[in-house]
């Protein structure tokens, strides 16, 4: 959401706001004053926006993602399962899906959830007076979306209404992800009345999902509370209060003021001491994330490939993880995490060698390291502090290329959404899973016309390939053509793959049922408080 989602995965290591390894700027969890109640209270941030059509990083997600739901959801094993819709059947060409709904799905207000509703929502999302960064990417496989998302129609030719509970929706050509794309917000259901009742209409939504939001008090607090009438697993605590900017996170978990929250590394030492307080209520757990630096690849100096290979291969990644993330996350070299479907163990990354990113620096058309043009990056983030992140970054690309890297922060309520016409020379970015397919990944950021290329690289052979790795059904053989163009991306040094994430995560022995999973969502209503 999720993610898909993007995040900001430890782009700023601020200590108790910001941390690696635990799906950074996502909600923690928090207090139930008296346990057993059925008050689940959580710390966290304000979202950016409750809208399932705009919403494009994990802070927002996390929220809609309780409130909003759709036709598909992931299960536990992160195999698709039916959620508003019942079943389906794909047309033997596999560009035809058939959409059953249940006919017991209401929103929050009573009003029966039909097929209609879901036509509605999708070509409200491509509207582009919507100004949605997502609606292209995952509804952009249905026929005449691309239509709507130009301004040339109202209409989707490809989403039909066969009668209240019957959805055909027809994709431009087989696809093997295009199920999953179906679980992410964009193509969440919303009622078009709620929609047009006001500009920040999304303050009081009217969704489908286990909990309905019941107060928002920007900055202070945002209550949700049961839905009663929710067609699924009905929630197992009557309400979950987010309690906004109420202190660092750790301090309160230690005072009995939240019941769960990530572990920075400040803290890493004191939580996996087998002796002391907190380890038995440790739990550690992959994540499908990663956190890289793009390149500008449209404009000078990184247009130039070897220049791009020159600043990666002066970055000594594990020096990075082992000194400033103290081991808590692991050392990526590719783009798709371990764990999800592609994964590929034998990739060929770009190691640390300084003495052949001079080299390619001295072959390149500057010559020498004093006619490279000025470097800035890009990066979220308030009030100046960077991060160790960053800081070592810029340390070694001085000490080992001798160039100055400066950094330029963007709030990030606005990174998110601007950085394709923001971003300097480099930017730095984090990209999680918003479904386990390695689609979401090469496809999403890296295709040449992909709205998430933020630094404009353009292959025609990747493109290729990427291209028939999604639509050859065969997953083996897609996977191979997948690896393939993840190869050339490394190859090209398009970014600097960094890290990938692993969660770290505290929970109290009286909270039950509250699992993140490797996207890193927590299914609140199947969360449970007990007895001290």
């Amino acid at each position: 959401m999720k993610k898909a989602v993007l995040i900001l995965l430890a782009i700023i290591l601020i200590t108790g706001m910001i941390i690696p390894g635990c799906n950074l700027f996502k909600p923690g969890t928090g207090l139930s004053d008296i346990p057993g109640s059925g008050v689940l209270n959580l710390s966290g941030i304000d979202p950016n926006t409750l809208d399932p059509a705009v919403a494009s990083e994990t802070t927002s997600a996390e929220f809609i993602m309780q409130i909003f739901s759709g036709l598909i959801r992931l299960d536990d094993n992160l195999d698709l399962a039916p959620d508003i819709a019942e079943r389906w059947v794909v047309s033997p060409d596999g560009r035809t899906y058939t959409f059953y709904l249940r006919e017991d799905v209401k929103f929050h207000n009573g009003k029966q959830v039909k097929a209609q509703d879901f036509k509605n929502s999708w070509e409200r999302a491509a509207n582009p007076a919507i100004f949605s960064q997502t609606a292209a990417t995952y509804l952009g496989d249905i026929v005449g979306i691309q239509d709507v998302l130009e301004g040339r129609s109202q209409e989707a030719s490809g989403i039909k209404v066969v009668d209240n509970y019957i959805l055909e929706v027809t994709i431009d050509s087989p696809k093997s992800y295009f199920l999953f794309k179906l679980t992410y917000p964009a193509t969440f259901v919303v009622d078009m009345e709620n929609t047009v009742s006001g500009r920040n209409w999304w303050h009081k939504p009217n969704g489908t999902g286990p909990f309905k939001l019941q107060e928002w008090k920007e900055n202070t607090s945002l209550t949700l509370v049961n839905n009663e009438t929710y067609y699924g697993e009905k929630a197992r605590v009557q309400q979950v209060v987010y309690q906004f900017y109420s202190g660092l996170p750790m301090d309160l978990y230690e005072t009995g003021k939240i019941d769960v929250t990530g572990v920075s590394m400040s803290y890493i030492d004191k939580v996996t001491d087998q002796s002391g307080p907190f380890y038995q209520e440790l739990d550690i757990s992959p994540a499908l994330s990663f956190y890289y630096i793009g390149f500008n690849c449209s404009e000078p100096p990184f247009d130039d490939a070897d220049i791009r290979r020159a600043f990666s291969l002066a970055i000594d990644k594990d020096k990075i993880v082992s000194l400033v993330y103290r081991d808590m996350v692991e050392k990526a070299d590719g783009i798709i995490p371990p764990g999800l479907p592609g994964y590929n163990e034998n990739l060929s990354g770009l190691d640390y060698d300084v003495e052949k990113a001079l080299d390619l620096i001295k072959a390149s058309r500057y010559g020498e390291v004093s006619q490279i043009p000025p470097i800035t990056l890009t990066t979220a983030g308030y009030g100046g502090a960077v991060g160790s992140t960053l800081e070592a970054l810029v340390y070694q690309w001085k000490e080992n290329l001798g160039i100055d890297v400066q950094i330029r922060q963007l709030e990030p309520e606005r990174y998110f959404y601007n950085l394709k016409e923001e971003k300097d020379q480099m930017y730095s970015i984090g990209w999680s899973a918003d479904y386990p397919h390695p689609q979401n990944f090469l496809d999403v950021l890296f295709s040449t016309d992909s709205n998430y290329n933020y630094g404009g690289y353009s292959n025609p052979d990747v493109d290729d390939l990427i291209y028939r790795a999604g639509r050859e059904l065969n997953l083996e053989q897609s996977f191979v053509l997948y690896q393939k163009a993840e190869q050339k991306i490394v190859a090209d040094a398009v970014c600097i793959p960094l890290t990938f994430d692993k969660n770290y995560l505290l929970t109290k022995p009286y909270v039950e049922g509250y699992l993140i999973n490797p996207l890193g969502f927590a299914e609140l209503n199947r969360v449970s408080i007990t007895s001290r």
